[in-house]
């Protein structure tokens, strides 16, 4: 039996949809200007084209960072979107082998 306070597993499923459900109901629709518009399309055009290019590249670099744009592009509608700087990075990281790192084997 559950202590008063703690929710069972099934109450807990049932307490997150109904929060869920009136969530989706209050929602507020979001509206953009035309500008962020077209930024947001300039951007999901780059992020696509960048994963297009990566497909057959090799690489332990490759994978995170085509895994990181996909990662973008799936919370495209998120408050937190990355500034120019850092979405550059994140195009061009499938394409920039990370530096080598240096050994101390000087014998």
């Amino acid at each position: 039996m559950a202590t008063p306070g703690k929710l069972t597993p099934l109450q807990e499923m049932e307490a997150r949809r109904l929060a869920q459900q009136e969530a989706k109901a209050n929602k507020v629709p979001v509206n953009r200007s035309e500008e962020e518009k077209a930024l947001r399309k300039e951007r999901v055009a780059k992020a696509k084209d960048a994963l297009s290019r990566s497909v057959g590249m090799k690489g332990d670099h490759v994978a995170p960072a085509r895994a990181a744009l996909k990662t973008y592009l799936q919370r495209l509608n998120e408050p937190n979107q990355p500034d120019d700087a850092r979405f550059e990075l994140l195009i061009e990281a499938p394409f920039k082998a990370p530096p080598k790192k240096r050994s101390n084997d000087r014998y």
